[in-house]
């Protein structure tokens, strides 16, 4: 046996306990969720804070077209950023390597910056990503989508809790996201989208060759080494969150689900899951394309393109 095959043979053992005991960890969690929930304080608790909690009145009902569209080219930029970056991070001899063409942008200052083509790829889905969320929060607040997402009241922290423990306890609350979301939907959905996303770009814009040596003091402030340790543990969240939402997607009325998230309608119909197949096979073929023979024309038009 070769040692890259070794080394392929010695990951996938690690991959596959990792997911037994993650499988391990989740059933005990759910035991130990319906054996709490069936106490009497805990089931009085539940009944306090069904997770419903109270909706602004002026939260619209209903989500439009362009959620649908964010939120396809939000798992399309992610999926591949998650990809991008993991590969920067475990790839020790990268295939290719891009290097800043000085010409095309004179007024940048600095010798050319030379960086795998990972790297590359990663930093341009990165401001991809950015301007569409960008472009979502100014959305979200011009249409008042936002009441339906920011909490307004304590209350949201008991209610989620209580949604939690219900999720866990496969006892699932009654939910219409049409409508509303719940209290933990609608707590998740929040800290992904004001906290986590932010600290993704802030921490990234940090560790990149963008920050600029001359800010010494922004540099005391915020060292890279702190941006490294929580640029990773942000990507673990993201890969969390997907993971956990398409389950409850699929689990809690898939076609009603889908046809909310991608078709803007309230009904069982078919139309979101085609659109969500659709896309899907858009993200495959860019996981497909984001290879060094696929990339080098594209990146050619920034800079140079060199083999390892």
């Amino acid at each position: 046996m070769t040692t890259s095959t070794a080394k392929r043979t010695s990951r996938t053992s690690r991959a596959l306990l990792a997911a037994l005991v993650a499988v391990g960890c989740l059933a005990i969690a759910v035991l130990a969720a319906r054996w709490l929930i069936g106490l009497p304080a805990v089931a009085s608790f539940v009944e306090r804070y069904p997770g419903t909690g109270a909706v602004p009145a002026a939260a619209p009902t209903g989500l439009p077209a362009w959620a649908g569209w964010q939120h396809f080219l939000n798992l399309f930029f992610m999926v591949l950023i998650i990809r991008t970056g993991w590969q920067v991070r475990t790839t020790r001899r990268p295939e290719a390597y891009w290097t800043r063409n000085n010409k095309r942008f004179p007024r940048t200052k600095g010798a050319p910056t030379k960086i795998s083509l990972d790297l590359w790829l990663h930093l341009s889905l990165d401001a991809l990503w950015l301007l569409n969320g960008a472009v979502f929060v100014v959305l979200l607040f011009a249409t008042g989508q936002w009441l339906r997402i920011v909490p307004t009241t304590w209350e949201v922290l008991p209610n989620a809790a209580s949604v939690g423990l219900q999720y866990l306890s496969l006892d699932w609350p009654t939910e219409n996201g049409w409508i509303h979301y719940n209290a933990l939907q609608s707590l998740t959905y929040f800290v992904t989208i004001f906290v986590a996303a932010p600290l993704a770009a802030i921490t990234g814009f940090r560790m990149s060759s963008a920050w600029s040596k001359r800010w010494t003091r922004a540099g005391k402030v915020f060292p890279v080494d702190l941006a490294r340790k929580l640029h990773l543990p942000v990507m673990v969240y993201f890969v969390l969150f997907i993971v956990t939402h398409v389950t409850l997607v699929m689990a809690t009325g898939a076609l009603r689900n889908l046809n909310h998230i991608f078709a803007a309608r309230d009904d069982a119909g078919w139309t979101g899951f085609g659109f969500f197949a659709g896309a899907l096979a858009v993200v495959v073929v860019g996981w497909v394309l984001a290879r060094p023979m696929f990339l080098q024309p594209v990146a050619s038009l920034t800079g140079k393109v060199t083999a390892r």
